[in-house]
């Protein structure tokens, strides 16, 4: 059962927060990864995309919390049908924010597809859901990206309730979240991962192992 809803777009540091969210007790954290790790969950997205999801627990059963896209996406869907869940807004500065999506994962986009599973089952869901939808085709369109990355935190900032909500940057480290989610403060460093020169890595780690490699593993 999801019990905290992550609703900040990729690249707002969301691998790491899936990393402390699951140090935290929250396992597993459904992220991008999870649909890269497995490309036939991309299946569930589809019919998301289209309005065919009913039963959430369908797509995110087994899992305690999201963050990163696709969750992001649904963001509302996922607050009405998990009425309990604490909401988890995941932020950055929205120029630092559009460089970091376009210099990396907007890259994998650029790039002519491969004869895998991936670009078979996940890549055309993404370019729906993501690109074409999201961002209306125009994400190369630096301007409109951003405004629609400002509107959608605005939009979640003015729907979700203050008691609900957390607004949160990476950097600020344990205490702020530990007290939104009432846990204690660990002792280990906050997890950072993901930045923009090891993603291609991380993906491809991620493909090639079937999962996310949790920076607090031996």
């Amino acid at each position: 059962m999801i019990e905290i809803i992550g609703a900040g777009f990729g690249r707002t540091g969301t691998a790491s927060m899936k990393a402390a969210l699951e140090h935290l007790g929250f396992a597993p954290c459904y992220h991008m990864f999870e649909v890269i790790a497995q490309p036939e969950r991309a299946q569930h997205w589809e019919r998301a995309v289209y309005g065919k999801v009913e039963d959430w627990e369908s797509v995110l059963g087994g899992y305690q919390s999201t963050v990163d896209w696709p969750g992001c996406t649904f963001w509302r869907e996922l607050a009405d049908f998990y009425p309990d869940a604490k909401v988890l807004l995941t932020v950055r500065d929205p120029e630092r924010w559009y460089d970091s999506v376009f210099n990396t994962i907007y890259q994998f986009v650029k790039e002519p597809p491969a004869d895998d599973e991936f670009s078979r089952t996940l890549r055309p869901t993404v370019e729906r859901m993501i690109w074409n939808g999201t961002f209306d085709g125009r994400f190369e369109d630096r301007e409109h990206a951003i405004k629609v990355f400002e509107a959608h935190n605005a939009a979640v900032r003015e729907a979700v309730p203050a008691d609900r909500l957390l607004v949160y940057q990476v950097g600020e480290g344990w205490d702020r979240l530990c007290e939104f989610l009432d846990v204690p403060v660990p002792e280990d460093a906050f997890p950072h991962v993901n930045d923009s020169a090891s993603i291609r890595d991380l993906v491809e780690q991620t493909q090639r192992e079937g999962k996310f490699p949790s920076p607090f593993e031996s």
